[in-house]
């Protein structure tokens, strides 16, 4: 499994997979009028700096967002992503990276609300130091899974969930299927979106079978390989499931899905791979 600190990673491909579908399901959230909430269960430090040492050590931000910075002519759902990613860095001088809560902040309304748990402390002393004073954002320092118990179902009752643990213990995958009984069980009108690393390509396939049986409806599954599954270990590729996905996503990630493999492969083995786990009722 991954042992790492975000900030070494932060800005590469698998941020951008992850942020740019993150965008699009909160963009959808405000296509009515009612408020919602966004639950942030592994919320990570904010933002991240691509000059300091970490993020420069081995510059995954270049493949990453450093391919899609001075991009034009990008679909709406990848401009939405780059324009988030803009608003930090007006100067035009690529430095900042905003983790999903800065994202998902970004795009609340005057009456949505973002909770953000974080159990590192000094991810979660960034974390409270990059939304202090927001009064539309509460940040908790506790265990993400925890969090589920604890703040679910919300006085909203539209909203999404965003699971994207640190995949630093074997068992998370059980854990994150656990963990998507539970948020249905507590709140089956929100929507549930588990973030996952493609490294040795079993365990993310056998979290797939175990959520196909879960008799939960509505289970789309969004994947981006930049390199063979079957190669060096490393970072193959990741992958999203979406449960209760907003209308029409999955014609949405039909043409979103190869533009980012487009944009951010390199070499010849690149795939990309949209399938509902469970049909929408």
């Amino acid at each position: 499994m991954l042992s790492y600190r975000h900030a070494f990673h932060a800005g590469n491909f698998a941020d951008v997979f992850k942020h740019v579908l993150l965008a699009h399901l909160i963009g959808a959230l405000r296509c009515k009028d009612k408020p919602f909430r966004v639950l942030d269960s592994h919320a990570g430090a904010g933002r991240y700096d691509l000059h300091s040492a970490p993020a420069r050590k081995n510059r995954e931000f270049m493949d990453g967002i450093g391919r899609l910075w001075r991009r034009s002519g990008l679909s709406p759902q990848l401009d939405e992503y780059l324009n988030r990613v803009r608003a930090l860095n007006p100067d035009g001088v690529l430095r900042w990276y905003p983790g999903s809560p800065r994202i998902a902040r970004d795009l609340l309304r005057p009456g949505d609300r973002l909770v953000l748990t974080e159990l590192h402390p000094t991810d979660h002393a960034s974390l409270r130091a990059e939304f202090a004073g927001d009064r539309q954002v509460a940040v908790h320092h506790a265990d993400g899974y925890a969090a589920l118990k604890a703040f679910l179902p919300p006085p909203a009752r539209r909203g999404l969930v965003l699971l994207d643990p640190a995949y630093e213990l074997r068992d998370e995958f059980d854990r994150l299927a656990e963990a998507v009984r539970l948020i249905h069980h507590r709140w089956a009108g929100g929507s549930v979106a588990v973030w996952y690393p493609i490294l040795d390509r079993a365990p993310s396939l056998r979290f797939q079978r175990t959520l196909r049986e879960s008799g939960i409806p509505g289970i789309l599954c969004a994947e981006l390989g930049l390199y063979p599954y079957d190669g060096p270990p490393g970072l193959h590729g990741c992958g999203m499931i979406i449960v209760n996905p907003p209308w029409r996503l999955d014609e949405t990630l039909n043409r979103l899905l190869p533009e980012l493999l487009r944009w951010l492969h390199v070499g010849d083995a690149g795939q990309t791979r949209l399938e509902w786990l469970v049909p929408a009722p």
